[in-house]
């Protein structure tokens, strides 16, 4: 008996021991793809003595899981969503962090000639009027909500042809991604993610450039006095860490075959 107490004791005590403190950041998914948080985490993480867990899903996820208080820290890109979130009392404050692009990328022979688009517009109404598959994440993730203005701009309602040549996956961008190579659709995509993704085939970046796909990742603590159990002053050393010239530097460090994916932009 007293060796199994003994046993018991130990095993609790290095299981305390281990575990120090620690924040969950609900994250979009293009951060967590692109390999940005495996080179930045640990800076972080050496500097403040705090883990940071990620979970990646779509920003409309991402933001609802917060809402619901499962998580310290939110890192998204969809800023009215964001905004709305603040103005809701779930969020602290929201801070701009770092931004990059959205592109439209497709196969090589480019059927629906995007490489002779004007701008996004022009682009997307050459996808509908050829009737060329674009495949959709349909995830309300920032992606998806993006993508969707950029149809109504461009005057578009692709609800008349969902399930046509408008197609919703339901996924990530990396599932969704596959789903195009596998389809020989368009999709769109940020540019960290397409730059990390490894099943390319013979699709090429095919619409780029345009001042409309700019891209804006913001970041905002979770507000303690919605949510009691926030880990409030981890998060906010997380939030002041990624804002701060080291936490700046070590954004615009990271890149992937020498390509540059995540601008930081804080104030």
């Amino acid at each position: 008996m007293r060796t199994i107490a003994l046993s018991v004791a130990f095993s609790l005590t290095a299981t305390m021991a281990c575990c120090g403190p620690f924040i969950v950041v609900q994250s979009t998914t293009s951060t967590a793809n692109s390999g940005l948080y495996d080179a930045i985490l640990p800076q972080f993480e050496a500097e403040s003595g705090i883990e940071a867990r990620v979970v990646a899903v779509g920003t409309g996820q991402a933001l609802n899981n917060a809402r619901n208080c499962d998580g310290d820290v939110l890192l998204v890109h969809a800023k009215s969503a964001e905004e709305q979130f603040v103005a809701e009392g779930y969020g602290t404050e929201r801070f701009d962090v770092m931004y990059n692009d959205f592109i439209i990328v497709g196969p090589g022979v480019d059927p629906a000639h995007l490489n002779d688009a004007e701008n996004a517009s022009v682009a997307l109404s050459s996808i509908s009027a050829t009737g060329e598959t674009f495949v959709s994440r349909g995830d309300e993730s920032g992606t998806h909500q993006k993508e969707r203005a950029l149809w109504e701009v461009a005057g578009i309602d692709t609800e008349e042809n969902n399930g046509d040549w408008y197609r919703e996956t339901g996924s990530g961008m990396g599932a969704t991604l596959n789903a195009a190579v596998a389809m020989g659709a368009y999709t769109m995509t940020d540019r960290a993610t397409w730059l990390a993704f490894g099943n390319r085939n013979t699709h090429e970046i095919l619409f780029e450039g345009d001042p409309v796909l700019f891209n804006q990742y913001g970041i905002i603590a979770v507000n303690p006095e919605v949510c009691p159990n926030v880990r409030s002053e981890q998060a906010q050393v997380f939030v002041d860490w990624m804002l701060s010239d080291a936490g700046q530097s070590a954004i615009g460090a990271y890149t992937r075959d020498g390509e540059q994916l995540f601008f930081p932009n804080a104030d």
